[in-house]
């Protein structure tokens, strides 16, 4: 029986990233990384190789930084793993005996209630280099694409879709806004106007309850008793933590059939730890266990439980999950952060590391020019809300919306917010700024959304 120090299972950026940084910290130690897939592809960038990327090929997660590191790759199904004995039993492959395992399975489409959802024809979001290829190969003869799902993947689907000339696309979304549980109304109000004014129908409040098949086409029944007609009808519902592995095993699973894990990404077996998307998410802010499957996310934890898992001591912890993400749409950038208005209605503020059930919040809000002065070639807007709790000023979430420079705006108040920053703080913020780059020092917006925050 083959033996390896560490086994790591699944080929995703969590797995990749697990597997990389525990042989950096530990390169002595045996380390091996088992996948199903024989290639495998950069989840984020899925919607883009339907026409901004020529090819599924060119969205390829490379094996370079797993074989710079000597870490073995195997290409082979793992059916079972005892987690007493430590062993893994393969499809084709002799079992492997293993010290350490860190599970990173991933996460699978949902699949909602629809009858005849299965049907051939009908496409998830499936990371799976092959079936990738045969879905762009479907969607370059469709000319009426039907979305299910407004969350962020249906969103850049459709988006992606609206490109092509050729193509009508309708977007379904059973809630009151595309991306309603991830951010304010007001966020998701200007996103849908952007996808409108690309030529994207949405269909919001809107259920589909059956799909049939009408000899090359499909007639989706919704709720209200109407029908649409499609070409292709892409399910964008959202996914659900892969835990096949552990179903029916002595390995504890979280109310959100999530793989439940402690703050050091290990399950309730010492040696056997979890991270990414199959593994249970606690909200730095609430403390609540709440769905957060995005790449960046996987790759925090996956770096934790590299650095910790042949480590008895001085081990890093997960401070829990903010969900930050971000998302282009019609050339507008739309960032996250922390709680929403919704959420903090939803979950609260817990009482541990936030020092109070407050959850009365205060909003600072501003909009200014990406440039100074506003004149200037390509200058456009970047509208800031920050929530901060009101006893105490406290920043609890930031929503941005404006050019590419969001993405990186919002990943500096990610950080405040692990640091307990508050309005007071980021209202006597010094920061770079220059007329080509950034928004005048005079109108700073994340400064003077702060002021603004003070003032109520």
């Amino acid at each position: 029986m083959k033996k390896v120090d560490l086994l790591v299972v699944g080929g995703g950026p969590a797995g990749l990233i697990a597997a990389v940084t525990a042989k950096k910290n530990s390169p002595e130690k045996k380390v091996l990384l088992v996948r199903a897939e024989k290639q495998g592809v950069i989840p984020c960038g899925i919607p883009y190789v339907f026409n901004r990327l020529e090819s599924v090929d060119q969205d390829i997660l490379p094996d370079k930084s797993l074989i710079e590191n000597e870490i073995e790759i195997l290409i082979e199904k793992i059916e079972k793993i005892d987690f007493e004995q430590k062993i893994a039993e393969m499809e084709n492959e002799e079992n492997l005996s293993f010290e350490k395992l860190i599970l990173a399975t991933g996460s699978k489409p949902t699949v909602p209630p629809i009858e005849g959802v299965n049907q051939e024809g009908i496409w998830f979001v499936k990371k799976n280099f092959e079936y990738l290829k045969e879905m762009k190969k479907f969607a370059q003869k469709s000319k009426k694409i039907v979305i299910i799902g407004g969350g962020y993947i249906g969103v850049e689907f459709a988006e992606e879709f609206s490109r092509f000339d050729d193509k009508e696309i309708i977007l379904v979304e059973r809630l009151g806004n595309c991306l309603g549980t991830t951010m304010d109304k007001n966020f998701s109000d200007s996103l849908e106007e952007s996808l409108r004014e690309v030529g994207v129908e949405i269909k919001l409040k809107t259920e589909v309850q059956k799909i049939e098949k009408k000899q090359n086409s499909f007639e989706l029944l919704l709720a209200d008793g109407k029908n649409i007609l499609a070409d292709m009808v892409i399910i964008a519902v959202g996914a659900k933590p892969n835990i096949e592995l552990v179903e029916n095993s002595s390995i504890e699973i979280s109310e959100n059939s999530s793989i439940k894990v402690n703050k050091f990404m290990q399950t309730n077996f010492e040696d056997i730890y979890a991270v990414g998307d199959c593994a249970e998410k606690k909200c730095l802010i609430s403390k609540a266990s709440i769905p957060a499957l995005l790449a960046s996310t996987a790759c925090y934890e996956a770096r934790i439980a590299g650095s910790n898992v042949f480590k008895n001591d001085n081990l890093i912890e997960n401070v829990g999950t903010l969900a930050s993400f971000s998302t282009m749409v019609n050339e507008i950038a739309y960032a996250v952060t922390g709680l929403t208005e919704n959420a903090i209605l939803k979950y609260g503020l817990a009482k541990e590391d936030f020092d109070s059930t407050d959850s009365e919040i205060t909003v600072g809000e501003f909009e200014s020019a990406c440039h100074h002065p506003a004149t200037l070639p390509e200058t456009s807007p970047i509208k800031v809300k920050l929530l901060f709790r009101k006893s105490d000023k406290l920043l609890v979430g930031a929503q941005l919306m404006g050019p590419e420079e969001v993405g990186e705006m919002i990943n500096v108040l990610a950080l405040g917010i692990q640091k307990k920053v508050t309005a007071f703080d980021l209202a006597r913020m010094q920061v770079a700024t220059h007329p080509l780059l950034t928004p005048a020092p005079t109108v700073y917006p994340l400064i003077v959304a702060a002021q603004k925050a003070l003032k109520n």
